[in-house]
């Protein structure tokens, strides 16, 4: 007799499912490992008011005043300073390429103008592309640079108290001086639409052969695993051609977004991105015996990329594990390479070493790419 409702019933269905789970191990897996990826990268890598930067110090002097002033800098917990040069070039070179946030000038007759009460300065220059990371450290500056001279001098010149407040700091916001929000984020988008665009599509590409039954009549083919592999990327290289069109006219007509570097080395370092993701996506497509688990398998790797790349949080407010965690995910190269080239105008030479990382990514993907399908051949 069938009633209405039945507790047998429903204990079949819910142990039938529970079963059906345990075999997609792609979905139980995300179900546990999202959350506790979200978990640990919000509770221990971001960080909004990011402390530590690296700094280069330039000066050529080592008196008791240019001694108390990087000490004191150092003391608020923003500053690092790794590179003490001797040159402004030398200092601007680290600053363009990324190694440092900040340079500090102390010029080398800062001690005889605090003495004389001569209006003693000091030069700041800030990497602003991302202005979050400048601003915490510059509003600190005065206070605590006037402090730390009035400490220097109470046991020597109490007399010259007064003129010690007319110290100066001098602050240069570099590549982006109005700390416009948009010139840091609307060409890292780019990186971001083109990752979660060409990983997801292409990795759906080979799933959904395999899903309609039409993976038998692509094997029949002959063609050999490089041929395949081609064939299904370069229509998606196409389509993120026109997506990067997009959104870099809509950087500049829309937001404003200054080009100051070169189309061509913007183009190159795109072209490697783009190929590098569309390959992974390929991989991810050997993976996934579903397209559910492919997309699934595409949110895993976009999420902590998205985090840890730079793009929504200071990349160095991040503690060194997370930072060295973010170096294995191409986006992270990418937008050093965007902004560098689009804020910045930096040469090939500068970012050499990110473009070596994305064409790395490249041929370790087709790699993997290449070994996974011919097993799936076998």
């Amino acid at each position: 007799m069938n009633t209405f409702f039945s507790l047998r019933r429903l204990y079949a269905i819910v142990l039938k499912e529970l079963i059906q789970m345990r075999r997609d191990r792609v979905t139980f897996v995300m179900m546990l490992g999202v959350p506790l990826l979200q978990l640990i990268l919000f509770g221990y890598a971001i960080n909004l008011d990011p402390k530590g930067l690296p700094a280069a110090l330039v000066t050529t002097s080592q008196d008791q005043y240019t001694r108390a002033m990087v000490s004191a800098l150092e003391n608020t917990g923003y500053y690092r300073f790794d590179h003490v040069v001797e040159s402004a070039a030398s200092a601007d070179r680290l600053l363009e390429d990324g190694t440092v946030s900040f340079v500090v000038t102390i010029p080398s007759d800062f001690a005889r103008r605090v003495i004389r009460g001569d209006h003693p300065q000091i030069l700041i220059e800030a990497d602003a592309t991302d202005p979050s990371v400048a601003s915490g450290a510059i509003s600190t500056l005065s206070t605590v640079a006037a402090q730390a001279l009035l400490r220097e001098q109470s046991a020597e010149v109490q007399a010259t108290r007064e003129k010690t407040n007319q110290l100066e700091v001098v602050v240069h916001r570099l590549y982006n001086p109005e700390g416009i929000t948009q010139y840091n984020i609307v060409p890292g988008l780019l990186g971001v639409v083109l990752q979660l665009t060409m990983v997801m599509m292409t990795s759906m590409a080979l799933t959904r052969e395999t899903e309609r039954g039409t993976m038998e009549n692509l094997l029949a083919m002959p063609a050999s695993p490089l041929e395949i592999m081609l064939g299904k990327v370069v229509p998606y290289l196409m389509v993120g051609a026109v997506q990067v069109v997009v959104v870099l006219g809509a950087a500049s007509l829309l937001f404003g977004v200054p080009f100051v570097g070169s189309i061509g080395l913007l183009l190159l370092g795109i072209a490697i991105f783009v190929m590098s993701l569309v390959l992974l996506g390929y991989t991810f497509s050997t993976l996934a015996r579903s397209q559910m688990q492919a997309m699934q398998l595409t949110f895993f790797f976009f999420l902590p990329s998205l985090m840890l790349s730079g793009f929504m949080f200071p990349f160095r407010g991040m503690p060194g594990w997370a930072q060295a965690l973010g170096e294995i995910f191409p986006l992270t190269h990418f937008l050093r390479v965007i902004r560098a080239v689009m804020l910045k105008g930096t040469n090939f030479v500068t970012i050499s070493n990110e473009l070596g990382a994305l064409l790395l990514f490249v041929f370790l993907y087709a790699g993997l790419a290449l070994l996974r399908f011919r097993r799936t051949l076998d």
